[in-house]
């Protein structure tokens, strides 16, 4: 594949320690190792959660803006001005308001513009905008078939479907046997739904005392659910763990992952708790993104959303079928080559014609 010259941005709000920005970290590492030229543009802050390859150019146009429109105003200056810079450069928004200050600031330009959905499409509170800015844009990537009945027919006929890819560092799945510990991870965030698994391992815990329930991840919600944590009676076989960025080699032995999650796009710490052999739980969700990887009693257990009984179910089956528990471990990793990062990084650079 002939390269030179071939620039990829990278379009996020900032660095933080989330799924989508994994999946950038990964994504330049590999376009890197392609030939391309890659940057990452962070339009909302400056952090750093996961490391970037020393080739990519990352830098931030603005500071978050909460609302100040000087501060909005100076950003659109900025990337405008970056993409005249850069006027070859191929854009990758990875989130909707990327999208929105990609087409605003390169209007008049004719840099080819493609938008990734990361989420549910029904949990965004800016929908017409949404739809204004994808309406422009050259393609759209879904991370589900799902997602895409979400849009108008003008939008979806420029829909392709992307998963997520699976890092090819992951900790090898584990052989031993497994700690009596239960993890999660992600924000403390109302999609994420730590209240319904607080309940659901209350539940559990009336069955097995000896387990412990771990929760990685910061959030605004993380006192309130402290809180729910004592009023249960489990506080005191809860930890929290915070923001962890080895928190994979943290969990690799755990009993069972568990993704309460009322919607999600892909949860890529589910995926790599998956590809780790952790016999996991998780919401049947919209858009559909557990159901990709997750095959009901092969590689995993799908729960419907909001139900703390059939959770607490899940949860008591693996802690006590030492049969299950294995089995749905070796499905889990076979997602590692159906998923690799060489594979879904391909798929991107063909949606966006390089």
């Amino acid at each position: 594949m002939a390269v030179k010259n071939k620039k990829i941005v990278f379009i996020i709000p900032n660095m933080t320690g989330g799924g989508t920005e994994r999946v950038i970290s990964l994504l330049s590492e590999e376009y890197i190792r392609k030939g391309f030229d890659v940057a990452v543009m962070q339009f909302a802050g400056y952090e750093h959660a996961y490391p970037l390859h020393e080739k990519v150019e990352d830098f931030s146009v603005a500071a978050r803006s909460n609302g100040n429109p000087f501060v909005m105003m100076r950003r659109l200056f900025a990337m405008r001005r970056y993409f005249k810079k850069n006027p070859d450069c191929h854009i990758f928004a990875f989130c909707v308001m990327g999208a929105v200050f990609s087409v605003i600031t390169t209007w008049g330009m004719k840099i080819p513009i493609m938008v990734a959905e990361r989420n549910s499409p029904d949990s965004c509170n800016v929908k017409a905008l949404r739809n204004w800015a994808y309406r422009r844009a050259g393609r759209i990537t879904f991370q589900t078939q799902d997602g895409i009945s979400y849009f108008p027919e003008e939008i979806a006929k420029k829909a392709v479907v992307i998963p997520n890819p699976v890092d090819a560092d992951m900790p090898q799945p584990y052989t031993g046997s497994r700690s009596h510990r239960i993890v999660t991870a992600g924000r403390l965030h109302k999609q994420k739904n730590h209240a319904l698994l607080l309940e659901a391992f209350a539940g559990f815990s009336e069955k097995f005392a000896d387990y412990e329930l771990h929760i990685y991840g910061e959030g605004e919600l993380e006192g309130q659910l402290k809180e729910q944590a004592k009023r249960l009676g489990i506080a005191s076989r809860v930890v929290w763990h915070g923001f962890c960025p080895d928190v994979r080699e943290q969990i690799k032995d755990a009993a069972m992952f568990v993704l309460s999650s009322d919607y999600e796009g892909i949860s890529n710490s589910m995926l790599e708790a998956l590809s780790m052999g952790i016999p996991t739980i998780s919401t049947d969700c919209p858009i559909g993104g557990a159901r990709i990887y997750i095959t009901p009693e092969e590689s995993g257990l799908l729960v419907p959303v909001g139900d703390q009984a059939a959770m607490s179910e899940a949860m008591c089956r693996i802690a006590s079928d030492g049969e299950l528990a294995k089995r749905l471990s070796a499905g889990a990793v076979r997602i590692r080559e159906n998923y690799s990062v060489e594979k879904i990084a391909e798929k991107f650079l063909e949606a966006a014609g390089l």
